[in-house]
């Protein structure tokens, strides 16, 4: 299913885990990895002494040393099966070369490391992650420390209740994802799906209002259509969990009752004015997570870096 990676490289850091998560699934299936860095020195572009030439054989003499350095952090690994290629780019905007090599070689997967933000850094400076999750054209796999361990916990986060096609088709590419890798890993699957509860305000304003009949009238339909997804695709589940409440708080819930090595959800991608007043659903998962995330796009989703 992915059989090509992008492997996002962080040199400021000693531990790469989004490689070793990488070689990980290389090692489970076939497949070709890019590793990919890009780097940027603000003090080079305002060298007004240099001339352009001088500038650019600056520039490339840093891309070949880290070009170097990935090589040297690669004999630390097993990687005699494995098609390597390395590529180390200059540009000022990580997420946009990272989105860019992504859309080139037409990868299968992007996987990169990550941590917890500082909220308000988050709310001023959007991090690389974020842009990833809203504007990359592949699936997303942004690693955490938590292991991969046989017989552990993958988690799916649905949307069972929607009547909407679109998120109907991401279902099935969400369980198709989540399905594939607990195969690979020997996992037992599990599905959780949110409802939201009655608005608290609405017994006061309609006194005959029966908030509980209410609550389990959205219960039921949530617990058919759950059913129903399970039942149509061919995959075996060992959990089915229905929660009431935002996926935001849910998700992160099971996740750590499970201790899920993965979760895997789906997002739509929202940008602009929109996604920084609303944000996307993976973006406050991933904070309270401990474990990996899988983000998948909708279907028909096009990166808006693609247009360019």
């Amino acid at each position: 299913m992915f059989k090509h990676l992008l492997v996002v490289l962080d040199p400021a850091l000693d531990e790469q885990k989004a490689l070793t998560r990488a070689l990980h699934l290389a090692r489970l299936q076939p497949a070709r990895l890019t590793l990919f860095l890009s780097i940027y020195d603000f003090a080079y572009e305002m060298t007004t002494m240099l001339s352009g030439e001088e500038r650019e054989q600056m520039r490339q003499s840093l891309i070949e040393d880290r070009k170097v350095w990935v090589q040297e952090l690669l004999e630390g690994f097993d990687v005699t099966k494995h098609n390597i290629e390395i590529c180390v780019q200059w540009h000022h905007r990580p997420f946009e070369a990272i989105i860019r090599k992504a859309i080139e070689i037409d990868c299968d997967l992007i996987v990169k490391g990550t941590h917890k933000h500082d909220t308000l850094h988050s709310v001023i400076f959007t991090p690389t992650d974020w842009h990833l999750l809203r504007k990359a054209p592949s699936p997303v796999l942004l690693v955490k420390d938590h292991e991969w361990p046989q017989h552990g916990s993958v988690l799916a986060a649905v949307n069972a209740g929607s009547d909407s096609e679109v998120h109907q088709i991401l279902n099935e590419k969400i369980i198709k994802a989540a399905g594939f890798i607990s195969i690979k890993l020997n996992s037992h699957l599990h599905l959780v799906n949110c409802y939201p509860g009655a608005p608290a305000a609405i017994a006061v304003e309609i006194p005959e209002f029966d908030v509980h009949q209410y609550q389990a009238s959205v219960r039921e339909h949530h617990e058919d259509a759950l059913a129903e997804i399970a039942r149509k695709v061919e995959v075996d589940f060992t959990g089915l969990h229905l929660r009431e409440g935002l996926p935001d708080n849910e998700i992160p819930k099971v996740a750590h009752e499970l201790d899920a090595a993965l979760v895997v959800l789906g997002t739509i991608g929202r940008t602009g004015i929109t996604a920084a007043l609303l944000g996307n659903t993976a973006e406050h998962v991933i904070e309270q997570l401990d474990c990996d995330l899988l983000a998948i796009k909708p279907e028909g989703f096009q990166s808006p870096l693609a247009k360019d």
